[in-house]
């Protein structure tokens, strides 16, 4: 689709982009720039470079590639590569996690165990026992290093998944093992001449995603909330707005919150606001972006963190305001184009072994044992940064959105109660819950467009949304995890969200929260006595992009869940594969693939699956 001047449902990108498509590369030109030579053949999934006889493409005419591969096991083989390499990303994040917790329990980060009741619970549910605290935080970090690496059976998987999708999984082969000998198991499938048959794939396939949501994610995020606090309620903002050039500005992105949460420890010193307000500004701040940022507004209500900016695509018009000092990239989703960015007035430094830019070899990487120092020489180079940036050529765009946040499973027991909940479902004051977990995309339209309405359509038919991921950022910035959205919910949703003052999306963390989500499906699949796929729920990646969301929504479909997602993915190429997931797979999993590139019309098919849910339950 070509995109005109409103790239944006928000405004303020809108601008920035007038602003910038004059001055430099953008991701907008450059996405319009391809459109002329995309290649049909890559879209459906009928390409393949794996060995030296290709690149093979299929046709009606040419049915097998040179190998003498099939179209439905082409385009699965492809499918699953991408899935693989959200795995190990999600899998790094949560080694990373386990490593901070022990180092911490050992005195050598700035960290702390905030919260040692989660920890002891954690503890519990593993089956680790004892009183001393840092004991226990190590024994946690080591079980979960050592079950991501386990050959056999994964023991989290056994622990954390309910117990009639673990007697499924049994039945069809899907239980898998550690993540890191599934991703050798599909990785090693996937290669030329192994594995050809379509269904194989995408059954290791979904016992890789099983691993990835209900092991690594789970374990991750439950070690940052033992380090830096469960998510719980609070007001926060977001959008460009909270960009203001007067104070020295750090901003954080990536996935993981380890080098911003070190960040923030120091920035609320007063020494250190004092350095800043020497170098003549108002003082340093921190500011979120993608989802390093949304792991950090969960978690913190800080008058140093200034909130989240929004999702990955909104980067360069960001930093082109001329009102950052320091661009600190973790593991996950910077631009290669940021350091072109640089002539804007902000320093690029990569933050993790994993990230390097053209012309930008070194960086300061995260190692548990190293962050407070790390965090220590960003302040330093962010505030030399502000003495020499131009704050005549900075600009302010827009306003700051007030939203809510701090949604997680705790979160929403306390405030709203599950049991409660489930009453809410019953009486059909929420007809069901839907999970939102989407990147954002130009494929589909001007950047988070499709996602913002096919929330509005949802939360219109009394459906709740809880937002994860780069589309949490996508309704946050349009004002729709805001207590105010509720006028624009449906009226039993809005008598819900008025008598327990929430918003009709609630923002439930990052894409890495897959996992947590998953956890809460089983606490109400249980109370109510079913399995998943009975719930009157679904989940939608409304504009997914990359391979973190391909590996959720084979989890989630492997969990039992319908799940929509837009773009159309690239398997087109071959009808048996389409069949597969979009049809062939809710007859063993109960979850199946809906595709719908119309937002309303896919909110329209949502419902439809919800509805149908609640006659087979009887509500």
């Amino acid at each position: 689709m070509k995109l005109e001047e409103t790239v944006s449902y928000h405004e303020t990108i809108n601008e920035m982009y007038n602003k910038v498509k004059n001055e430099t590369t953008n991701i907008v030109d450059r996405f319009n720039a391809q459109e002329k030579t995309r290649c049909p053949f890559c879209e459906k999934g009928l390409s393949c470079q794996l060995c030296s006889m290709g690149p093979c493409r299929i046709t009606q005419t040419n049915p097998y590639g040179a190998c003498g591969i099939d179209a439905a096991g082409m385009v699965v083989r492809n499918f699953v590569h991408k899935n693989m390499l959200g795995t190990e990303a999600y899998t790094y994040h949560a080694i990373e996690a386990a490593k901070t917790l022990r180092a911490t329990a050992e005195g050598k980060t700035p960290f702390e165990i905030k919260e040692p009741e989660k920890l002891k619970w954690f503890a519990g549910l593993l089956g680790i026992e004892g009183e001393d605290i840092k004991e226990l935080a190590i024994k946690v970090a080591d079980f979960v290093i050592s079950d991501l690496s386990s050959t056999e059976t994964s023991k989290l998987v056994e622990i954390l998944a309910p117990e009639k999708r673990k007697e499924l999984w049994k039945e069809l082969g899907l239980m898998p093992s550690g993540v890191f000998l599934e991703l050798l198991t599909v990785g090693s499938s996937s290669m030329t001449n192994v594995d050809s048959n379509y269904v194989s794939l995408a059954k290791k396939s979904m016992s890789l995603g099983i691993s990835t949501c209900l092991a690594a994610q789970i374990a991750l995020e439950t070690i940052q909330d033992i380090l830096f606090g469960t998510p719980m309620p609070h007001e926060t903002y977001a959008d460009l707005g909270i960009l203001d050039p007067e104070y020295v500005n750090i901003a954080v992105n990536g996935h993981e919150p380890f080098v911003g949460m070190a960040l923030i420890k120091l920035a609320e010193k007063e020494e250190v606001q004092e350095m800043a307000r020497k170098a003549g500004a108002k003082g340093l701040r921190v500011v979120g972006f993608i989802e390093t940022g949304q792991e950090i507004i969960q978690r913190v209500d800080s008058p140093v963190f200034a909130g989240i900016v929004g999702n990955w695509i909104v980067q360069e018009y960001a930093l082109a305001t001329g009102a950052v000092d320091v661009f600190a990239a973790d593991m996950n989703c910077s631009l290669p184009s940021l350091p072109e960015y640089e002539k804007y007035g902000v320093k690029i430094v990569p933050v993790s072994k994993l990230v390097r830019f053209k012309g930008i070899d070194e960086g300061l990487d995260y190692e548990p044992e190293k962050v407070e120092d790390i965090a220590k020489e960003l302040i330093q180079i962010a505030i030399e940064n502000f003495k020499q940036r131009d704050k005549t050529k900075a600009v302010r765009v827009g306003k700051k959105q007030k939203i809510v946040v701090g949604f997680s499973p705790e979160a929403i027991d306390k405030l709203v109660g599950v049991d409660n909940l489930l009453e809410a479902i019953k009486n059909g004051s929420i007809k069901g819950v839907v999970g939102l977990v989407s990147c954002t995309t130009l494929k589909n339209g001007p950047h988070d467009s499709s996602t913002v309405t096919i929330a509005k359509e949802l939360i219109k038919r009394d459906i709740l949304v809880l937002s994860l991921g780069c589309g949490n950022a996508a309704l946050q910035v349009a004002g729709l995890t805001s207590v105010d959205a509720k006028d624009l919910a449906g009226e039993n949703l809005k008598k819900v969200c008025e008598a327990l003052n929430i918003p009709p999306v609630l923002s439930f963390g990052t894409c890495t929260d897959t996992g947590r989500l998953a956890y809460l499906l089983r606490i109400l699949a249980e109370k109510l006595g079913v399995d998943i796929p009975d719930l009157p729920i679904a989940a939608t990646a409304p504009e997914y992009m990359e391979q973190k969301a391909t590996i959720d929504a084979v989890f989630a479909v492997a969990y039992g869940v319908v799940t929509h997602v837009s773009p159309v993915p690239p398997i087109t190429g071959s009808d048996k594969a389409v069949r597969l997931f979009t049809e062939d797979v809710q007859k063993l999993t109960g979850g199946r693939v809906l595709v719908e590139e119309d937002p309303v019309k896919a909110a329209e098919k949502i419902e439809q699956v919800i509805l149908d849910k609640r006659r087979s339950l009887g509500i």
